[in-house]
């Protein structure tokens, strides 16, 4: 007879990682997916692999661009001066600052626009293409507008909010709050646009059935709405930080990096173009490359969405 201790273990081990099952459909997509984005991620590979080989060989010697010739090899010295020096922490803070808050309030802003343009029932593409105008703005045209607009002698803003001669630009986080303000502006219409598209993969019949359960607006948005669309906002916060993140055209116009408020991007161009250090630019670049792979990876790897759900797999 067999003991307990010897009795076969049927069921899964407890606290072991449930398997997905991918369906077929699900393989089919996957297969699809694979096959469409080949061709553009092979002509990518191709148009990135020399600058970024490049840039790390480069990153490897200390030279300057008007001393051709004085060119010593240093192995990762360049990347032992760029993280050992205070401008380089500095330049991080800055960066994140800007990452965080701008991704943040786009998120929320965007999901406000989203909602609205989904729920429009009259002048449904008069609204969509008001809220998504600013977008369709060249970035530096924006930037130089809103330089103006909160420049002391030709700006409009200090009198509006009453502020006299404030010189916004001469104060760091004064002038980061431009930039900040100036990114949310043209870049959350981007934003409501992917959540949009994730409103739409939201089954109406889930909302109609809580609606009669007794669900609340708010109850309905936390329960139904969000949970439907996580792929969505994933996707849109995912791009929204990876471009917030190599953020050049507001700080190069707004500031040129004065008060503090230089960016990783802008430090980049620093060493290499003013400094005419290509050495310490390029490992600059390449340092600012890797945070953006690693921020891709945790995003991808560490939020990772059942997107079978958003496809209405089962």
């Amino acid at each position: 007879m067999t003991s307990v201790d010897e009795a076969p273990k049927l069921g899964p081990k407890v606290g072991a990682p449930a398997r997905v099952e991918i369906s077929d459909r699900g393989r089919a997509e996957r297969k699809l997916g694979l096959i469409l984005s080949a061709p553009a991620v092979i002509v990518m590979l191709l148009v990135t692999a020399y600058p970024l080989a490049s840039a790390l060989y480069q990153s490897l010697f200390s030279y300057r661009i008007t001393a051709p010739d004085d060119r010593s090899f240093v192995g990762l010295g360049n990347y032992v001066t760029a993280l050992t020096d205070g401008l380089f922490w500095q330049t991080v803070f800055t960066t994140l600052v800007i990452t965080v808050v701008t991704v943040a309030v786009e998120l929320v802003i965007g999901f406000a626009l989203a909602m609205v343009m989904h729920r429009a029932v009259f002048g449904r593409r008069t609204v969509r293409t008001a809220i998504l105008l600013p977008y369709g703005i060249v970035t530096v045209i924006s930037a130089f507008a809103w330089k103006y607009a909160f420049d002391v002698q030709s700006g409009f803003v200090n009198s509006w909010l009453g502020l006299g001669d404030f010189a916004w630009f001469s104060e760091r986080w004064a002038a980061l709050s431009v930039i900040i303000l100036s990114e949310i502006w043209k870049t959350t219409p981007f934003v409501s646009l992917l959540l949009l598209a994730g409103l739409a993969q939201v089954p109406r019949d889930l909302g109609e059935a809580a609606t009669v359960d007794g669900a609340t607006a708010w109850q309905r948005l936390w329960r139904v709405t969000i949970p439907n669309m996580k792929a969505a906002i994933l996707v849109a916060v995912l791009f929204r930080t990876l471009d917030a993140w190599r953020i050049f055209d507001n700080v190069f116009i707004m500031t040129a990096g004065q008060e503090k408020t230089q960016v990783l991007s802008f430090l980049t161009y620093q060493q290499i173009i003013t400094r005419t250090a290509l050495g310490l630019g390029n490992a600059v670049g390449v340092l600012l490359f890797l945070s953006v792979v690693l921020i891709a990876a945790v995003f991808i790897k560490g939020f990772r969405v059942d997107l079978s759900q958003v496809r209405g797999d089962r």
